[in-house]
């Protein structure tokens, strides 16, 4: 059964030419859990957050997603109700105002000329200001989003995932070009809304410290395999220690 499961990876495997991103890797998400994604660079989490997010496909292997397996997905709008994602670089456009990248989130919703029109007279304003409320922004809403700095860039983007509504949010790095202070701002944040909207939440992250501060499960990835799935009390120094070593001896072969 997968009444309560968001996702369910069964032996999914994915390679870029000569090199094998994710091998064989299987999981299960339950709805509602907030959940780490740590490993070395290139260890495949980046590509794993891709595959759930419905952007690049796996060689092999099975992905549901709420229950329904990705071919399976109608159209963009039915799994946008299901998936959001933020990324690293934030993925807006900067020369637009702030408004017009909040209500982005809404485009699975509207039609063509509502969407066309939008971008003369914002529509559905009040959920653009509500959302970027719950962000700490609201005095930002018609600012060029170029201006903005980067921690409040990303709070554009957390409030267009509050405006798309999805089920779960994927968090690609969402804190790595942020300075220490503006990286603990955003988790907080992040992890907040996510309980309050009773999303699931899986982020992947460089800092194991924020990992174990703002997450309740932790999972390492190791050269695309899952070197270990744990509640974030049970994650040993050991373990990490073990983790990033590997990659150090590999480096050195």
């Amino acid at each position: 059964m997968t009444v309560n499961k968001m996702f369910v990876l069964k032996n999914i495997s994915k390679t870029y030419g000569e090199m094998r991103a994710l091998s064989s890797l299987s999981l299960i998400v339950e709805k509602g859990e907030m959940i780490a994604l740590i490993g070395p660079s290139g260890a495949g989490k980046t590509t794993l957050l891709n595959i759930l997010a419905n952007t690049i496909l796996p060689d092999s292997g099975e992905v549901i997603v709420d229950g329904i397996t990705l071919h399976a997905y109608k159209s963009t709008k039915q799994f946008a109700d299901k998936v959001g994602m933020i990324r690293q670089q934030f993925d807006l456009v900067g020369h637009l105002k702030v408004i017009h990248n909040v209500l982005a989130g809404r485009l699975k919703d509207w039609g063509f000329f509502k969407a066309l029109l939008s971008l003369i007279i914002p529509q559905d304003s009040k959920i653009a200001q509500s959302a970027l409320e719950k962000v700490g922004l609201k005095d930002k809403l018609y600012e060029r989003t170029s201006s903005l700095s980067g921690g409040e860039q990303q709070r554009v983007a957390m409030a267009r995932l509050l405006v798309q509504k999805p089920q779960a949010v994927l968090a690609d790095e969402p804190v790595a070009s942020l300075d220490p202070v503006r990286a603990e701002d955003i988790l907080y944040m992040l992890t907040k809304l996510a309980s309050e909207e009773q999303q699931t939440l899986i982020a992947s992250l460089h800092s194991v410290e924020y990992a174990r501060k703002y997450f309740k499960r932790i999972i390492a990835l190791q050269a695309g395999r899952v070197y270990f799935d744990l509640p974030v009390e049970k994650v040993t120094e050991e373990l990490l220690s073990s983790l990033y070593s590997l990659e150090e001896e590999k480096q050195h072969e």
